[in-house]
């Protein structure tokens, strides 16, 4: 059975690194190494990976250039045939999962996900995904990287984690490898992990950062779609997603369109 790298991340969170390692040592699937690669933390990071080292595949304690650096680190030193990025905060949703899902890959495809909880302070959120991805869903959203297996063949083949983006690093992979390469990929409906959403790509205050990158992965590999992409947008917004959820009500589907044809009455009409 595939042979899984689970790499995990961290930078001054010795309290998540020590929850996301008693996660990983307690896999009952034994297949599978354990690489930590910590950016040079001033915490109690340190001590914490130096007690479980024997534990641990292999670890470095230095300082990077940011967390996809800190990845790349990672998939360079992983000898595994997929690998699965369980962050400090982020665990396994229990001590099966692995044992679980591994026997169920297609070792064809590329990526394989499933699903997560995402976990706020006061709050656990089951996040589920589609079977069939497409080019607008990445628009919207994107697989979560604790909760894919990517083969090592797709860093191989495609490219590693640009070290120069902040957020959307893991989505560019993904989106270049799925709706550009067409590379296959599998959905496992098990929930894989329990996902600590308080992070960066979390923080709606990065939104602009979060824009920008994408928009700069969509004109490098998608330019004929970058105005595609906007009336996706348009398509994805609240607004038109109220509408539709109201059009599976037919009364209140019916009111709302005799009062759109009433304003319609009083607006100049469209120039073809």
């Amino acid at each position: 059975m595939s042979k899984i790298s689970v790499i995990t991340v961290n930078y001054n969170n010795d309290l998540g690194l020590k929850e996301t390692i008693d996660s990983v040592i307690s896999q009952t699937y034994n297949n599978f190494e354990f690489l930590i690669i910590d950016g040079g933390s001033k915490d109690n990071s340190y001590n914490i990976i130096k007690e479980y080292e024997d534990k641990i595949t292999y670890w470095v304690s230095e300082s990077d250039k940011g967390v996809y650096s800190a990845m790349n680190k990672g998939i360079l030193k992983a000898s595994g045939d997929y690998i699965i990025f369980m962050n400090s905060g982020d665990v396994f949703n229990d001590e099966n999962v692995l044992k679980s899902v591994v026997p169920k890959f297609d070792t064809n495809a590329y990526f394989i996900y499933g699903n997560n909880f995402k976990k706020k302070e006061n709050s656990k959120r089951l996040k589920t995904y589609p079977e069939k991805l497409n080019f607008s869903f990445f628009y919207t959203s994107s697989l979560n990287h604790q909760a894919t297996f990517i083969s090592k063949k797709a860093f191989t083949e495609l490219f590693l984690y640009d070290e120069n983006k902040k957020i959307v690093a893991d989505w560019e992979l993904f989106i270049v490898g799925i709706c550009k390469e067409n590379l296959p990929y599998q959905y496992i409906n098990e929930t894989i992990c329990v996902y600590d959403f308080t992070g960066m790509s979390s923080n709606g205050k990065y939104q602009a950062i979060t824009d920008s990158e994408k928009k700069e992965t969509l004109e490098k590999y998608f330019p004929a779609f970058v105005e595609d992409y906007q009336q996706v947008a348009l398509l994805n917004s609240k607004r038109i997603q109220q509408v539709i959820h109201i059009q599976k009500s037919p009364l209140i589907w019916k009111l709302m369109k005799w009062t759109i044809s009433l304003f319609l009455l009083f607006t100049p009409k469209m120039k073809k």
